[in-house]
């Protein structure tokens, strides 16, 4: 869908505050509300009136905005079936499966708990994009505040069935810390190796690392590669299974 814009912004300290909007209906979605001002500016530079947002997750520096922009803009809040006690300002429900028309525009929601217990990912294919907040960051993935290691795996390997094609939006910039877990765990990584110089370069200069395509960290995130023999070579964890190795990147991670 050509009539598809995405503009990414910051919010908070290092969270990403994202607006879609289809010009030929006029549906602006925010994608979480981290806060208000940052979202209130970024409609008024691009010329949108907020129509949507779509919710996450139930953390606060996710929800903040919500009751606020409904309150301005009249919006319909879309939030996880799972955590609707939990979304201020709730209208609607999202389940993994589910295929949502918000406003025009198709969104699949996609089951991706780990984070917390309910967290939702959403897929706009016409848009070849990926919002999953603080499921998945580039070069990392994220904490395990709620769910276990093997909860999160399984969310992970169905955002990492999506196309290569995929443009992933994440919650917060945490790329730089990341990169320096990942090029430790898996320093032969030549596609890793390139992504952290470009990280290194991007922060330099005060840019953003996001979004980055999925077939890029499908290569470079060891998060979404716990199953591949190479990086188990690299971790010593030949034997292992999956969740096993995804738990003790987790465990390194931590540390970071």
């Amino acid at each position: 869908m050509a009539s598809i814009e995405i503009r990414q912004f910051g919010c908070r300290s290092d969270n990403f505050g994202v607006l879609v909007h289809d010009a030929d209906t006029g549906t602006t979605i925010a994608i979480d509300a981290p806060e208000e001002q940052p979202i209130l500016d970024a409609l008024e530079a691009a010329g949108w009136t907020l129509t949507h947002i779509l919710t996450t997750h139930h953390h606060g520096d996710h929800v903040e905005a919500n009751q606020a922009l409904k309150a301005r803009f009249q919006v319909e809040i879309i939030g996880p079936a799972k955590e609707r006690d939990r979304i201020p300002g709730i209208d609607r429900t999202a389940s993994g499966g589910d295929t949502l028309d918000v406003g025009g525009i198709r969104v699949e929601a996609i089951d991706t708990p780990g984070h917390t217990l309910g967290e939702v990912s959403y897929y706009m294919p016409d848009a070849k994009a990926l919002f999953a907040a603080d499921a998945l960051f580039s070069l990392g993935c994220g904490r395990l505040f709620e769910g276990d290691a093997a909860m999160m795996w399984d969310s992970l390997q169905r955002l990492r069935a999506l196309p290569d094609d995929t443009m992933l939006y994440c919650g917060h910039e945490y790329t730089a810390t990341n990169a320096r877990c990942a090029i430790d765990i898996d320093p032969q990584n030549l596609a890793l190796q390139e992504r952290v110089k470009e990280v290194e370069h991007l922060r330099v200069e005060g840019k953003p690392t996001l979004p980055v395509s999925l077939g890029r960290e499908k290569k470079t995130n060891p998060f979404l590669r716990a199953d591949d023999p190479e990086l188990k070579a690299a971790m010593g964890m030949e034997d292992a299974q999956p969740a096993e190795v995804f738990a003790a990147i987790r465990k390194k991670r931590d540390g970071y």
